[in-house]
Parts: C-alpha cells; sequence; structure tokens
C-alpha cells in the first residue's frame, strides 16, 4: 500500500458511521474519530458536535481522550443520537469494550434528559446499533449489564429478545454504594434469526 493510499483509508476511518432511523441519525465514532475531534476542533465545536451539555462533561471526555480512549484489545463505537425534528443530540448508544479478536462487545445507552425518555428513542437506537454490529462488526455476541432496579433498561433488553444469564454481585460502586448488575447476552444467531445447532 503507497503512503497516499494509506492516508486516504485513515481519512475515510475518520468519517463517522451513520445509521438512520425513523426518527433518529446516529452519528458513530471510533476512539481514532473523537480522538480527531479533539485535535482539529475548538472547544466549542467540540461540545457542540460530541453533544456536551456542560463544561464538566467536556472536560470527561477529554480526560478519557488524553488517558486513552481504547486498548491493544479492546476499543468502541459510540453513537450520538440526533433527533431529527429538532437536530439535537438528546443521548448515546454504542457498544464498548469491543473485542475485536473474540468478536464480542458489550452495549451501552444513555438518554441526557427526562424529557425524551418512554418515548421509544432508545429501543429505535439499541435495535439499529445491534443490527449494525452483528451485521456489519460481524459480531457473535453482545453482552449487557443493568443495575436490577433499572425497569426501562431491562424493557429495553427484553424487547430485543436478549438472555439473562446471571447476578453479578457488587459490580459497580455508584454513590457510595456497590450495587449488583444483571448479566444480558445476544448472540449472532439468535439475531439473525438462525436456528442453533442440535446437539449430536
Amino acid at each position: 500500500m503507497s503512503i497516499a493510499e494509506n492516508k486516504t483509508n485513515c481519512a475515510m476511518e475518520l468519517k463517522p458511521v451513520i445509521l438512520d432511523t425513523q426518527r433518529l441519525s446516529l452519528i458513530g465514532y471510533t476512539p481514532e474519530g473523537i480522538a480527531h475531534i479533539f485535535n482539529h476542533h475548538s472547544q466549542v465545536e467540540i461540545m457542540e458536535i460530541l453533544g456536551h451539555r456542560t463544561e464538566e462533561d467536556y472536560v470527561k471526555e477529554k480526560n478519557k481522550v488524553e488517558q486513552g480512549y481504547a486498548t491493544y484489545n479492546r476499543t468502541f463505537i459510540l453513537f450520538l443520537l440526533c433527533e431529527k425534528v429538532s437536530n439535537t443530540i438528546i443521548g448515546r448508544c454504542g457498544l464498548h469494550n469491543w473485542n475485536p479478536e473474540h468478536s464480542r462487545a458489550e452495549l451501552g445507552y444513555n438518554l441526557h434528559d427526562d424529557s425524551h425518555k418512554r418515548q421509544g428513542f432508545m429501543s429505535e437506537a439499541v435495535a439499529a446499533v445491534l443490527d449494525y454490529g452483528f451485521k456489519y462488526l460481524k459480531l457473535n455476541r453482545i453482552e449487557a449489564l443493568v443495575a436490577a432496579d433499572n425497569t426501562a433498561s431491562l424493557k429495553i433488553l427484553e424487547n430485543q429478545h436478549f438472555v439473562k444469564e446471571g447476578l453479578l454481585r457488587k459490580h459497580y460502586f455508584v454513590s457510595n454504594n456497590y450495587t449488583d448488575s444483571v448479566m444480558f447476552s445476544k448472540l449472532a444467531s439468535e439475531h439473525l434469526g438462525q436456528l442453533p445447532r442440535a446437539k449430536p
């Protein structure tokens, strides 16, 4: 590969992946894409591009970029949820702890404001991200970890036919307390409608 071809490929990798749903445009960035944004834009521009609502949001993301978003065997793709009518970023949904060697990743998502909840936006986004993960990233397994009392997230995973695998005790440290996480997973064969092979 020539130097010119390599530069072209690098530039293409920095372009966001765009997924369109009925009400949302999902704008997906890799660690390299986010680092590129921080290296080539002002703080005001960065906050607008990535949907930061506060200085704290910006500083938190800046620290993550400076400390290294990915490791040698882990990366991610982060989708910003842009609501088409208002052209406003209302949340995030992505695949993190993505291990390409083992074809697995973890699903994560959140909405910025309560005003956008209970309208089906996240269900819409999750469906698109799962489809992208299984069909285009060729993932074999997508995991999700949810607090036992997070009924909204549990409902999303139920609707997407995730399988409950167990409980991770005292898994997250939140508000000065260790909380449990429920582990879910979905396999490519399940998402793509394939039947598992019968055991001999």
